[in-house]
Parts: structure tokens; C-alpha cells; sequence
């Protein structure tokens, strides 16, 4: 097969790097000593995760009373995370299955990262479900299971019993499809292993693999499905959680526009913590030369046009709030979560973050930039953030009897808990990056030759 590339296309792998350096440069971060940018991340997200598990024990300990709840707005803060992270672990699935399925030779640098982060955002939204539920020892309740009490079964009718399936589905789908893409990369570090134990330890996790042509094979037989699978999950986990309000009647969640609308939010959403992880590992593990400007600029034009989609939903809301007729969507859309309401602070967190600021990626100087990239990678999912929160809070804090309206304040514990998931998910990801190949190294090797910065300069000058 000849090698082609345009040499109008920037490279993916700059320096003039051999299939050796490859090697050695990926396996870096895992054989040498960590540097001080990881050690410095790395004690930041501890202290954050310490103050979460201490928060998370204090709920459970006394009670859900200890959160901003009362006796309106009983889901709030725990859900609005719980929706976040899982729009979050919604990219890596995207740019592993999807961006493969098109054959985008640029997600070869990035698609390991985008994996594991999935599997941890994953695992960050599960804690909520069950810290909400007050008493935890009871979780295994909403599996289909017969229990102690005889008759007694799952309530296949509750969308967040729906939520249990999808997330599950998802999780062990994103787990088989991430493991699978490790096998080589696990069998390179085996190889290169001094220490007998470390060698022991990675024989056995790459399965026996040896590298022979009927391994590639089935691994690119196994991935092409595995990929298949996972694309139309991608757009149902996230429906499936629109469903949650969706399928209920209180004004501003009885909406048909949910579904897409949740889904394209979460790519934007995930595609932000992809590029604020991938501007910090580059650092964190030297991989300069992998994760290059061409990756930060496709993630930025993903970006816009998901955020784009996403501001088209906003507007149809509040037209058919208007357009509707019904005094309640009315009052709902254009007087609490308009401009003015209580919650005014929301609702413009929402609009500049998510819609204003976000159309600065249409300036490729800007877009290419990593620092510009990274602040608007954190100032997108603060937006996201906000998104879940004005849908969740705005809409439960008025009723349809005015007796019912209440305000929603969230208590120190609320945001331990968050600040904790947050640190907890970095503290994941940061110990994942000392001891599993952070970039696809047999997939990175694969486009060097039609990608590679000195061998498209040499075809290039010949």
C-alpha cells in the first residue's frame, strides 16, 4: 500500500521520531520517575478527592438532610453531576468508535486518553445514583434480581431503572473496547520489562500477545464490532438519561427536543474535558510530539459544531415555550429561566459560556492555540455544568401551585462532593498514566510514514 499523504496536511507526529523513539517515549512515563508537573497535579486532585470522600461519609453517615434539598427541589445537585459526568464519558467512545469507523488518522494520538477518561467519567456518575439513594447498603435494588423479600421486583417502568441499563451497557462496552486497544501497547511494555515482577505483571494483562499477523487480525476484526457496538450506544445513553425528564409532565421537561439535544450537549461537553486532559498530559508525560496543534484543532471544530447544534436547541425551547401557548411553559421559560428570574446568574453562566464564548474557535489562530484551547475547554464544561443545573433546578423550583415555589442553595457538602468526584477522576487518571501507555503506540506507528513530520518533508522535497 503506498504511503500518500497531501502535503498541504500538517503532520500528526512532529520531530524526527523513529519507530523506536515511539516506543521509547510512550513507555517513558511508565518506566522513568514521574516529573514535577505530575507530582503537582497529582496532590491537587488528592486533596480535592480526600475532601469528597470525607463529604460522601458524612452524607451517608447522617443522612440526606445534610445536602441543599427541601421539599420541591429533591434531586438538584447529585443529578445535575450525575448527567455531567455522563455526558462527559460521552467523547471517548465517540472519537474511539466513530472517528474509526470514518478512518480519521487523527484520533491515532488521542483515542487511548479519550478511552480511559470515559471509563473513569463513568465510573464518577455512578456514585451519584447510589449516594442519593441515602441508604447505599440498599443499591443492589435497582438490579433486576430476586431478592429476600419474595414477590417484591424491579420497577421496569422508572426511567432511572433505564438509566441502570444504559450506564451499565455502556460502561462494560467502553471497558471491553479500551482493554482490547491496550493488548499491544501491554505486550511492547512486556518486552521492554527489566524488573521480573513488573514483566509478570504485564504477560499476563497482554493475554499472550505475540504480534503475529492472525493477532493483528482478529484485533482489527474485534475492534471494527467492538466499534460498531459502541456508535449507536453513543447516542442512546444519553437519550436514555433525556428520558428522565422528558417523559414527565412539569413544564420545561414535557419536551420532544431532549433527546438530540442531550446528546449533542454531551459530545460538546466531552470533547472539552478531552482537550483539557490531553493540554495537561502532554506536559505531565512529555508527549509534545504526539498530541500536536492538529488534534487540538479538530477537537476545537467538533467543539463548534456540537455547540453549535446545542444553541439551536436552546432557541427551539424557548420558541415553543412562547409558541405553545401554555401559561405554564410561558412562565417557565420567560420569567424564571429567562434573563431576569431568580436563577438570572444560571441562565447567563449558560448563554456566555455555552454559546458566546465558544464562537471564538472560529478564528484559526485562536483554535490552534493551546492556552485559548484550554481555558475554553474549562469555561465549556462550567457551562455544561450550568446547563443541567438551570433544566434541573429552574423547572422543579416552580410549581404548578404557588404554595410549592422554594429556592434552591447548595450546602458545603453539595460541593464537597462534586469537588471530590472531580479530584477523584483526575487522581484515576493520573495513576492510569503511570502505568498504562497513554498513547496508542502500535496505532501512532502505523501513520508515521504518511504522517510523520521527517519523512513528509523528505517526500515533500524530493
Amino acid at each position: 500500500m503506498a504511503h500518500y499523504e497531501a502535503p498541504i496536511r500538517e503532520p500528526l507526529i512532529v520531530g524526527d521520531k523513529s519507530y523506536h523513539d515511539i516506543s521509547n517515549d510512550i513507555a517513558a512515563p511508565i518506566e522513568g520517575k514521574a516529573n514535577k508537573w505530575w507530582w503537582g497535579v497529582f496532590i491537587l486532585s488528592l486533596i480535592a478527592f480526600l475532601w469528597g470522600l470525607g463529604s460522601i461519609v458524612y452524607t451517608i453517615g447522617t443522612g440526606i438532610g445534610v445536602w441543599g434539598l427541601n421539599n420541591k427541589i429533591n434531586w438538584a445537585w447529585d443529578i445535575t453531576n450525575f448527567v455531567w459526568w455522563v455526558g462527559i464519558g460521552h467523547a471517548g467512545t465517540l472519537i474511539s468508535a466513530v472517528l474509526l469507523l470514518f478512518r480519521q488518522k487523527w484520533r491515532m494520538g488521542i483515542n487511548r486518553s479519550a478511552e480511559a477518561m470515559t471509563i473513569f467519567a463513568v465510573v464518577q456518575a455512578g456514585l451519584f445514583p447510589l449516594i442519593h439513594m441515602g441508604r447505599i447498603w440498599n443499591g443492589y435494588w435497582v438490579m433486576p434480581i430476586p431478592n429476600q423479600f419474595g414477590s417484591l421486583w424491579t420497577n421496569f417502568n422508572s426511567p432511572l431503572l433505564w438509566d441502570v441499563f444504559a450506564i451499565s451497557t455502556y460502561l462494560s462496552v467502553s471497558l471491553v473496547f479500551w482493554y482490547t486497544g491496550l493488548l499491544p501497547d501491554f505486550a511492547m511494555i512486556r518486552d521492554r520489562a527489566t524488573k521480573p515482577f513488573q514483566k509478570k505483571i504485564y504477560s499476563l494483562v497482554s493475554f499472550g500477545w505475540t504480534g503475529r499477523a492472525k493477532d493483528w487480525q482478529r484485533f482489527e476484526e474485534v475492534s471494527l464490532v467492538l466499534a460498531g457496538l459502541a456508535t449507536p450506544l453513543v447516542l442512546s445513553v444519553h437519550t436514555i438519561v433525556s428520558f428522565d425528564f422528558a417523559t414527565s409532565v412539569i413544564p420545561g421537561w414535557h419536551s420532544t427536543v431532549y433527546p438530540p439535544y442531550f446528546v449533542a450537549g454531551a459530545v460538546f461537553s466531552g470533547f472539552a474535558m478531552v482537550q483539557t486532559l490531553l493540554i495537561v498530559m502532554r506536559k505531565v508525560s512529555n508527549l509534545e510530539a504526539y498530541i500536536t496543534t492538529v488534534h487540538i484543532e479538530n477537537m476545537n471544530k467538533v467543539i463548534l459544531v456540537t455547540g453549535g447544534i446545542v444553541m439551536v436547541a436552546y432557541l427551539s425551547e424557548f420558541f415553543v415555550g412562547w409558541y405553545s401557548g401554555s401559561l405554564y411553559e410561558d412562565f417557565v421559560y420567560l420569567s424564571v429561566g429567562a434573563a431576569t428570574g431568580p436563577y438570572w446568574w444560571a441562565f447567563w453562566a449558560l448563554i456566555l459560556c455555552n454559546g458566546v464564548f465558544p464562537q471564538l474557535l472560529w478564528f484559526k489562530k485562536l483554535r490552534t492555540n493551546y492556552t485559548v484551547s484550554f481555558i475554553m475547554s474549562i469555561i465549556i464544561n462550567i457551562g455544561m455544568w450550568f446547563e443541567r443545573f438551570d433544566i434541573i433546578v429552574i423547572n422543579l423550583s416552580r410549581g404548578h401551585l404557588p404554595s410549592t415555589w422554594t429556592q434552591f442553595e447548595p450546602t458545603f457538602v453539595d460541593i464537597g462532593i462534586f469537588v471530590g468526584t472531580i479530584g477523584f477522576f483526575f487522581v484515576l487518571f493520573l495513576l492510569y498514566a503511570r502505568t498504562f501507555p497513554v498513547v496508542a503506540q502500535a496505532e501512532v506507528k502505523s501513520i508515521l510514514k504518511s504522517s510523520g513530520d521527517n519523512y513528509k518533508r523528505a517526500r515533500d522535497n524530493k
